[in-house]
């Protein structure tokens, strides 16, 4: 694991993934405890490398594009979170289907951002500096800031790009997407006017 920024409460690790499959990261927060977001391949060697930081508690998936290996993790003692849309058919069976007012602790909620899937979800950590996890919302653009880009197989193009224009009035200092790379992601601070500043330009505002 990396570490990639550390906060007075809660330090963000990324774990792996993030070119040919969804990037992990994992979130040691001094309330909730150990948070996944997105599932890596299940190992014992894997399970212990996130005890040596914080227990790992809960399993968040932005969407059913980061599952893996949900009924092992599980079996170790982690609960499956999802929103509703995204939750049903996974191979596990959730256990806290989330909606706009669920939260984890009085600084860690959820925004459903819809659009690249059903039910795609952004975690967001609230306190300052505030960090938002986008999934497949967002990715990486040419300048490795996150940005919104339209896939062919998007679920709705235009719930994605509701979702983002509906990002404007937030205030938050990091952003992480599925997509990443330790070289040339960026993902701040600075992140929100980096992200307002891209999408400006995607729509020529």
């Amino acid at each position: 694991m990396q570490e990639l920024i550390r906060f007075f409460d809660r330090v963000v690790y990324w774990v792996e993934g993030g070119q040919d499959r969804p990037a992990v990261y994992y979130i040691q927060d001094r309330e909730a405890g150990g948070v996944l977001v997105n599932a890596p391949i299940f190992s014992p060697e894997r399970l212990a490398s996130l005890r040596a930081v914080a227990e790992p508690k809960f399993l968040f998936l932005p969407s059913r594009l980061g599952a893996r290996d949900l009924a092992a993790w599980k079996s170790a003692g982690l609960q499956l979170v999802a929103y509703g849309h995204e939750g049903r058919g996974l191979e596990a069976p959730m256990d806290v289907e989330l909606d706009s007012k669920t939260r984890f602790t009085r600084t860690i909620d959820f925004l459903p951002m819809s659009g690249r899937t059903a039910g795609t979800c952004v975690l967001r950590l609230k306190n300052k500096p505030g960090a938002l996890f986008f999934g497949p919302a967002l990715e990486p653009g040419a300048d490795g800031w996150p940005t919104l880009v339209l896939h062919p197989d998007d679920h709705s193009a235009e719930a994605r790009l509701f979702g983002v224009l509906g990002l404007q009035d937030l205030r938050y200092e990091y952003a992480f997407t599925d997509r990443f790379d330790p070289e040339t992601t960026r993902y701040g601070p600075g992140a929100d006017q980096a992200i307002q500043q891209a999408v400006n330009q995607f729509l020529d505002l």
